[in-house]
């Protein structure tokens, strides 16, 4: 079975991406709850940049243990867990709101929790996924992936931001995103397949170290991964959002909602059609090009005062950055042996999560200083700065051909003592 279908005949495949649309839902519905009602309470561009913190010290600071732990232990069973935290998660923002509470303190404390459980299920999802899709299919089956994930971050912020603004309340849409988030729970304890215990040698520091050093030591992993990283990371524009939507678009939580989805909506787009047709040459140049393009479309969108073009533009960005994430988390599969998947995979979730969290950081302090619509601008330019950098940095990237081509080293390339 080779062709787009034999993908759609594999029952734990369906699963896992019925349990990921679900949870991906809630937690978008959840994250335009969460963004709108703190900056309802403080206006302060600080404030929606502590969220993105919150969520990424537990990535950072657990990334040694996350990944280790996916290669150790059973990685169904893992993600089973985590997606429990982040149901019981959307439970206690739940009673955050419905208390009327104005403490931020609790917030972030219940993000710190959320981002703890997403920094477990980050590498165990991504590690889990080569044990789902036939052989040969991984780079289709990425694509089909992050087709559903895209669906889903358009459908989640919608509906988060028309339910929000039709009650004017947190309270429906985090009760919404806590069902939404329990069924996906009993997608993931449907799932028949079982990875047992990738990594036999006992637990030691070197062995928790070893997934650095392999990126280390692969230039074109780690050329990939750190582009994304501070592209994204200067160029995210999201943690903003809230203040284009009230103070520069002049909509409410619906038009939030919009902008939310509309990265997404171009990203789907693309997704699908690699799905149907991967990109079969010059992935390494389509991917440096396609993170330019995640450039200018940040510009477009920052000097943007109509809704119009905001929504193409973030269109036009989500679609670009598709192209690169397809690219990058095949390469990053496909380079790595699978009993090093899960170290690896946390690595690369460390570098997601400073591109995204700790780069809405990043986006809340610089329009602290400059204001919103020089911060976006300034980040837009500083991604083009970056593509061409990495252009000079990593030639390997350049020389990218075909994605099936890629694979680890035929001998190891750390040390492998325990």
């Amino acid at each position: 079975m080779t062709g787009p279908g034999s993908l759609l005949r594999s029952r734990d495949f369906l699963l896992y991406q019925s349990a990921r649309l679900l949870v991906t839902v809630g937690l978008q519905m959840q994250s335009v709850a969460v963004a709108w009602y703190v900056y309802s309470l403080t206006s302060r561009p600080l404030d929606l940049g502590l969220v993105g913190l919150a969520q990424f010290l537990p990535a950072v600071s657990l990334a040694l243990v996350t990944g280790h732990t996916a290669d150790r232990f059973d990685r169904q069973r893992i993600l089973l867990c985590c997606y429990g935290v982040i149901c019981a998660c959307a439970v206690l923002f739940f009673a955050i709101a419905r208390a009327r509470s104005h403490a931020l303190a609790p917030v972030y404390a219940v993000l710190v929790l959320l981002g703890t459980a997403r920094a477990f299920s980050g590498p165990a999802a991504q590690s889990f996924l080569p044990h789902l899709v036939p052989e040969g299919q991984l780079a289709r089956g990425v694509a089909w992936g992050a087709s559903v994930f895209q669906v889903a971050t358009i459908a989640g912020p919608a509906l988060g931001g028309v339910l929000y603004g039709l009650t004017d309340q947190a309270v429906p849409v985090f009760a919404a995103s806590a069902v939404f988030t329990f069924l996906a729970t009993g997608g993931i304890a449907a799932i028949r397949a079982r990875t047992g215990r990738m990594e036999a040698r006992a637990a030691s520091w070197g062995l928790l170290l070893e997934g650095i050093r392999y990126v280390w030591r692969q230039k074109l992993i780690l050329g990939s991964i750190s582009l994304d990283l501070f592209a994204v990371l200067l160029g995210g524009a999201v943690a903003l959002l809230p203040i284009y939507a009230r103070d520069v678009l002049h909509t409410g939580p619906w038009g939030l909602g919009l902008l939310r989805s509309a990265p997404a909506a171009g990203a789907m787009l693309v997704a699908v059609l690699l799905g149907v047709r991967p990109l079969r040459r010059r992935a390494g140049p389509l991917m440096l090009a396609s993170v330019a393009a995640f450039g200018v479309a940040t510009i477009v969108f920052g000097v943007s005062t109509t809704l119009w073009l905001s929504l193409l533009a973030l269109f036009a960005g989500g679609a670009a950055d598709m192209v690169s994430m397809v690219v990058r988390m095949t390469m990053v599969q496909l380079g790595t042996p699978p009993p090093m998947r899960g170290r690896v995979s946390a690595v690369n979730q460390v570098f997601i999560g400073a591109s995204n969290e700790l780069g809405e950081f990043e986006s809340g302090v610089t329009a602290a200083w400059l204001g919103a619509i020089p911060a976006v601008v300034v980040g837009g330019v500083g991604t083009l700065v970056v593509v061409g950098l990495w252009t000079l940095l990593f030639p390997q990237l350049r020389r990218i051909d075909r994605l099936e081509d890629v694979s680890p080293p035929p001998t190891p390339a750390v040390s492998l003592r325990s």
